[in-house]
């Protein structure tokens, strides 16, 4: 993020502390959609992973039972340098292969039946525990104070470093890719590189809609006639009058596109930035996204000895904890930066 976007965030003090990405000081629990019902066709397992991918603990999982590894479902994908805790299914016949399960990385630490498999998508969001050292009690102080202001006013909705992948180049693999000009045979790898070219153009929006909110002089995100708002029950609807006290009690919140077929776009004021965003001629479904989102139970932990604070909250699902931090900061952790950190141990 650049320098007006940290203005806006309100987090100009450049506060300094170290992050690092690993399984002792990033810890990551999913939050399900729904309750389980202990019963059903379904083995639901809750599953605790260190320093695995999500992909590389369903192959564990899929190469024990001996079942193609789309059989088993999941809700979201989770970072490998962490300690995560998710949620995944099976058929209910494996149970029983399952109950002398070991494996250094992997832990099963919970049982359940329900009536369905999970499906990409269900889980309400993720619950963070990150450790941050290096910083003395005003520091710490700032921090809670910044990390509430930002949950009260709302959290630009950025895609985080993950999303591109550890190429730097995978954009422009993208965009020759989509001209026609590379072909992708793999379909995982093709699927990877369009939510990249549709997250890029995402980002790229925000970041305008980011520093028009600056230029404005409002310290809020400022709504524009034709933007495409969502509503808690998930409806989108463009308003006739801008619903400034529906976004004011956060019972709606703007959104941008991620450009390709069979979504909305937005109209007026808003479609003048969109569309410098946009690719209406992309053939992959499209969608929208949140233009904000909100960290919730924000809770602030400060060990003097050690110069550590454990900073913990909610996120809803899709959203990127390093964006929270980065933000706070008020600076930009890059992925190389990020990289470096992580070899670290504490």
């Amino acid at each position: 993020m650049n320098e007006l976007d940290r203005e806006y965030l309100q987090s100009t003090q450049d506060i300094d502390f170290k992050f690092y990405q690993n399984e002792k000081d990033f810890v990551v629990d999913e939050i399900p959609m729904e309750e389980f019902l202990g019963r059903g066709n379904y083995l639901i397992l809750k599953v605790q992973k260190v320093e695995l991918t999500t992909w590389d603990m369903i192959a564990v999982f899929a190469e024990l039972l001996d079942v193609p590894a789309q059989k088993i479902g999941y809700a979201g994908l989770k970072d490998k340098h962490a300690t995560t805790t998710q949620y995944i299914s099976l058929e209910s016949k494996h149970e029983r292969a399952l109950n002398n399960f070991q494996h250094k990385q992997i832990k099963i630490l919970e049982k359940t039946r329900h009536s369905h498999s999970i499906r990409m998508g269900d889980l309400a969001g993720n619950r963070f525990s990150i450790n941050l050292y290096e910083l003395d009690a005003m520091d710490a102080g700032k921090i809670e104070k910044v990390a509430r202001k930002i949950a009260k006013s709302g959290l630009p909705n950025y895609f985080g470093y993950q999303r591109f992948g550890r190429d730097a180049g995978s954009i422009e693999q993208a965009r020759e890719m989509i001209k026609g000009e590379l072909f992708i045979e793999d379909a995982k790898l093709k699927s990877f590189l369009i939510s990249v070219y549709q997250s890029y153009y995402f980002n790229e929006w925000l970041r305008e809609r980011v520093i028009l909110s600056k230029e404005s002089g409002s310290s809020e995100f400022v709504l524009l006639s034709g933007d495409v708002f969502v509503a808690k029950d998930g409806k989108l609807s463009t308003p006739k009058l801008i619903p400034s006290k529906e976004f004011a009690a956060k019972k709606v919140v703007p959104t941008g596109l991620l450009c390709g077929r069979d979504t909305f776009r937005a109209k007026y004021d808003a479609a003048e930035i969109e569309n410098k965003h946009d690719d209406a001629f992309l053939q992959e479904k499209g969608a929208r996204r949140e233009a904000l989102v909100y960290p919730s139970d924000i809770d602030c932990k400060y060990v003097k000895k050690e110069t550590m604070m454990q900073l913990s909250f909610t996120m809803p699902k899709g959203s990127y904890a390093t964006v929270f931090l980065e933000s706070i900061a008020g600076k930009n952790y890059s992925a190389k930066d990020v990289k470096q950190e992580k070899t670290k141990k504490k």
